[in-house]
Order: structure tokens, then sequence, then C-alpha cells
């Protein structure tokens, strides 16, 4: 995976400044959108010098690639979080799971309605800005990487031989999960309920094919 940052911030103080920047950025997503989001103004509201700025971003781009990887990164620690507290049965449990905690997030989450994992929607729901779907890594798609870190998190729980099968399974199944969450936001911005009903029922039968 290519440098996201520029420089990996080493001080506290530096590592605030980051932070807020993306706060920033994750909040003007939601206000404006991708297209009028300016460099400018996240460093204007983040109270930082625009020099600050391009220290640890090379641009734009870079700025939302970083905040996609927060996303991704505080998605899944919500799902160790959530398996370590709960008591989970069986495989398909990790499912209801997984997409309930997509579908908070979405709702709840700054600028996670607009760009959740890389992919760059005009609006909730879609569509998509052409060349967003390889944000986290220019050599493969963003649900692809998404489907490695749940394989590499979830691996003693669904109790499968690692190999090629398993691996192509997950990224259809969060291809799937992808698609049928987009639409489920497009019919209602808090997301359709009977839509997301059936999300988890169509990835709960397709991977019983797969896994134990």
């Amino acid at each position: 995976m290519t440098s996201i940052l520029r420089r990996r911030p080493a001080q506290r103080r530096s590592v605030e400044r980051v932070e807020r920047m993306l706060d920033e950025c994750a909040l003007l997503l939601d206000e404006v959108g991708y297209e009028a989001l300016t460099t400018k103004e996240v460093a204007r509201r983040a109270e930082v010098p625009i020099g600050t700025f391009y220290q640890f971003f090379h641009d734009k781009q870079g700025l939302v690639r970083a905040l996609a990887l927060r996303n991704l990164d505080a998605f899944l620690e919500r799902i160790s979080e959530r398996i370590a507290a709960a008591d989970l049965g069986h495989w398909t449990d990790l499912v209801d799971l997984a997409i309930d905690e997509f579908v908070v997030m979405k709702r709840t989450t700054p600028g996670f309605a607009v760009m959740d994992f890389g992919e760059v929607l005009t609006a909730p729901g879609g569509p998509a800005i052409p060349g967003t779907n390889r944000a986290l890594d220019e050599a493969k798609d963003n649900n692809a990487i998404v489907a490695d870190r749940l394989r590499t998190l979830t691996m003693d729980l669904l109790d499968a031989p690692a190999g090629p099968g398993l691996d192509r399974a997950l990224v259809v199944a969060v291809e799937a999960t992808d698609a049928v969450l987009k639409l489920a936001f497009r019919v209602d911005p808090r997301g359709d309920a009977a839509l997301i009903a059936e999300c988890k029922q169509l990835v709960r039968r397709y991977l019983a094919d797969h896994l134990p």
C-alpha cells in the first residue's frame, strides 16, 4: 500500500493537528460535498497554517484517503470490541454484527455517508465519483482491501480453511453488501430497514456455501 501521509506526525501536537484536519474534512464532506472541499478551508477550520497541511498531506485526495483509512480502522476496531463483548453462536451472527456496525457509522459518523472506505459519493447512496474506487491502494479496489482486513480479523471465528476460495467469497460478500447498502441509503437517508434486512439474508445465504 502506498504511503497516504506525506510524513507521519511524531509529536503529540502534530498528531492532534492531523486529527483536527481529518475531523474537519469529514464535517465538510457532509456540508459541501467532495467537489467543493478545499484544503484551504480544512486548514482554516482546523486552525492550522496551510503550510502545516502540506507537511502531512500531498493534496485534497491525500487528505480524503487518510480519512478513508481512519474510517476503516475505526470500523474494524468497533467490530473487534463488539465481538469481544458478544456471545456469537455462529458465523452468521458475525455477518449481522458487521452490517449493523456499518449502518450505525453511516448514520452517525461525520462524512461517512459520503465517503466510507475510500469511494466518494456525490450523495448518500451514490453515484460514485469516477476514480475513487482505489483510494486505499492504487493496486486494489477498496472493497478488496476491506475484505482482506475483515478476513484477517475474523479468521478464527469463521472456522474455515484459508485459501483463494475463501478470499474470493469474502470479496464477493463485501461487494454485494456494498451494493445493497448503497441502495438502502439511496431509498432512505437513514437506511431502509427492509433492504438492510435483505442484505443480511443475502450475505448469510451466499457465505453458507463457503463456510461450515
